[in-house]
Parts: structure tokens; sequence; C-alpha cells
């Protein structure tokens, strides 16, 4: 239907008037301004694979996500200009792990993972968390103490396993264990008893971990001091001690996550975090 000529020509200024605003200058589209997003689980995957690199190699996925978090904290004054290149190396935990600390955070808190709440500020009027992960609550289990996220992928584990799981040893340690070399000092890590289980039931616990987003190795007595047991450090979990953050990053590099960087020894399986396998 055709309008009248005074009715078209009322049409078109109201729509004029709607693109260009009062003041005669052209409005802005919608969602322009909007802040970017930083894809947590990219950028704390990036920070546990690439100070274990040998190169300069950038995580996938990651480097927009890295690039934010580094530019904010280089406005702080905390990373040198050189180092915002998306590669989220020891350079760029080392600062983030200062911010963490000038938010007061300490121990796990401070352990240059970004974490949901230090994110969120670092990124207040600059960009968006999106994908945001935490470890929960620390909770009791087994008589050893972990957090949630790390029960629930325990919980998996022995479902696909079809068997309990018997913990030997939790996260949260105060220190001083040299058989742990720092590891359980933060979240997600965990000991598994072997008692009574054959090679073949060894690794197929091992491969369960895994699945579900364990980074999980077999260890004998011939290794280290230790007693033939399952060691297993939850990726991506952002509580992990500085050890356990190397070990991650080592298994994703193919390695055993043991102080000699040997080949992984362990069930081969796709690589995921727990969020992950809950997408798949």
């Amino acid at each position: 239907m055709k309008l009248p000529l005074c009715a078209a020509a009322f049409t078109a200024a109201a729509l004029l008037a709607s693109l260009t605003g009062a003041s005669g200058t052209p409005a802005r589209a919608a969602g322009a301004g909007a802040l970017p997003t930083v894809n947590m689980e990219a950028a704390v995957k990036a920070a546990q694979i690439d100070p274990r690199r040998p190169d300069d190699t950038l995580t996938p996925g990651a480097k927009a996500a890295v690039l934010l978090v580094e530019r904010a904290l280089r406005d702080r004054k905390l990373l040198d200009a050189k180092w915002v290149d998306g590669y989220f190396g020891t350079t760029t935990v080392a600062a983030y792990a200062k911010y963490q600390r000038s938010l007061g955070y300490t121990g796990a808190g401070a352990n240059g993972l970004p974490g949901k709440r230090s994110l969120t500020a670092l990124g207040s009027g600059r960009f968006k968390v999106a994908h945001a992960i935490g470890p929960g609550a620390r909770v009791s289990t087994g008589g050893v103490v972990v957090n949630t996220r790390t029960r629930d992928m325990l919980a998996e584990a022995e479902r696909l396993a079809g068997r309990d799981l018997v913990l030997d040893q939790g996260s949260y340690n105060p220190g001083g264990d040299p058989t742990s070399a720092g590891t359980h000092d933060g979240g997600g890590v965990v000991d598994i008893s072997v008692r009574g289980m054959d090679s073949a039931t060894r690794t197929a616990v091992a491969r369960a971990l895994r699945r579900v987003g364990f980074a999980a190795w077999v260890r004998s007595p011939r290794q280290g001091d230790w007693p033939w047991h399952i060691h297993a450090a939850a990726i991506s979990d952002t509580d992990l001690s500085g050890q356990a953050q190397h070990q991650t990053g080592d298994y994703y590099l193919g390695l055993n996550g043991l102080a000699d960087q040997g080949p992984d020894d362990g069930p081969k399986v796709p690589i995921r975090t727990w969020e992950e396998y809950q997408r798949r």
C-alpha cells in the first residue's frame, strides 16, 4: 500500500531522526562500544601450557583472550609492553601473580592463574569474562580435603572406571612433604591408592581420570621415593600450585609430569578439561 505523500515525508523524517539523534550526528549502532570478551577457559589453559613450551608457539584459541589480559596488566604497570604478545609465559604468569597479591590474595589465590574474581576485577571497564571457571569450595572426602570441582571429577571417573577410588593424599597441603614436591599444596591434586589393582586396572583407572580432565599417571617406586599410586592433577583448576601447573602444562606437551620431563607414559586419550568433558 502506498502512503500519501505527506505521510511518506513524515515517515522518512522520523527514520532520519532515529538514525541521527537530536544532534544530527549519526547515532551509535546497536551493540557498538560493547566490551570485548575474555574466554577464561582459554586464558587459564594458556597460562599452564605456555610457560612449559620450548618455543614461543601460542596456545590455539587463546591469543585474543591473553592479549586482553596482558594489555590490562601493561596498563597497570605490571607487565612491560614487549611481553604483550598473546603468549602467557612465565613473565605474564609472574605479572598476574603480582596483580593478585595487590588485591590481597595469598597462597593458591596468588598463583598466577587467572581466577574468576581477579580476572573480573582486572577487566573492569575493559573486558567481560566469558566461560568462567572456578574450583568451588573446599570439602572433605575420603578423609582428605579437595574442592568441589575435583570431587565432581573424581565421582565421574569412578563411574567410568566402575569402581570406588581411595585417596591417599588430597589437596591444599600445608607444604613440606618432600614426596609431593609441592604439587599438593594447592587445589586440584590427589593421589589415588592402587592397592588390590593389577597393571591393567591401574591403567584403566588412569584412563578414566584423564577422560574427565585430569593429568593422571601411574607412579611406581622406580620413579621416586613413593609407593605405587596414581597421581592426578585437575587441568585448569585455578587453585593449582605452581608445581602442579607445570605438570598440567607438561601433560599437554606429551611429557610425564616428572622432573626429568620424560615422555608421557600414560594411556592415550584426547586431552580435555572438566568443562570440555561436560560439553562433549
